[in-house]
């Protein structure tokens, strides 16, 4: 095995149990929408409007279930466009990031960090890491070839648990530079 899905993954925003509440009201709960491809997660009927220093974009998707702390993800031609910073950090460091307001319909939070732009990674299997033969943690490239727009993507940074589906995730910047639409296929090059 050496080939394996790419996803797009859009702007969107996890939220923390407080950060609902404010937004939506106390005790409100997310509204699946529709499942994604790693088990237990998804995208909700929820939106809220994400404010930076220059402009905002009025409907985020939420995605669910809800997080340890609050977090937006943006492709760096994003994070531009509204005036906040975006570092590139693997999902979850978000220690000293970017920060922006988190408009809902029934509150705002302002987060003070917690604005990234996801590093390209691959979530695998430990049974499809095995045949990869890569290791959690393990920096990779994955090429691909779509639509006369070769590719190859570096600093892939591997992510195996027992609770993913094996799959590549790159945000749209890197999709469109690749002419990736919907899913492909890549090729794992170690």
């Amino acid at each position: 095995m050496d080939k394996v899905i790419i996803e797009t993954s859009a702007r969107h925003v996890h939220l923390t149990r407080e950060h609902v509440d404010i937004l939506f009201g106390k005790g409100y709960q997310l509204t699946p929408k529709k499942a994604l491809s790693q088990p237990g997660q998804f995208a909700c009927e929820e939106k809220v409007q994400v404010i930076g220093t220059k402009k905002s974009f009025p409907a985020v998707s939420v995605l669910g279930p809800e997080r340890k702390a609050s977090q937006v993800e943006l492709s760096l031609t994003d994070a531009r466009s509204i005036g906040v910073q975006a570092p590139v950090r693997e999902s979850g460091d978000i220690a000293g990031s970017g920060s922006c307001k988190l408009v809902g319909p029934c509150g705002e939070v302002e987060l003070t960090e917690g604005v990234i732009a996801a590093q390209r990674h691959l979530h695998a299997t430990p049974e499809d890491a095995e045949k990869l033969g890569v290791k959690d943690k393990q920096i990779i490239s994955v090429e691909t070839d779509c639509g006369g727009r070769a590719l190859t993507f570096g600093d892939v940074i591997c992510r195996v648990s027992a609770s993913y589906a094996t799959r590549m995730h790159i945000d749209t910047d890197e999709a469109n530079a690749a002419g990736i639409s919907g899913e492909v296929e890549g090729t794992v090059k170690l």
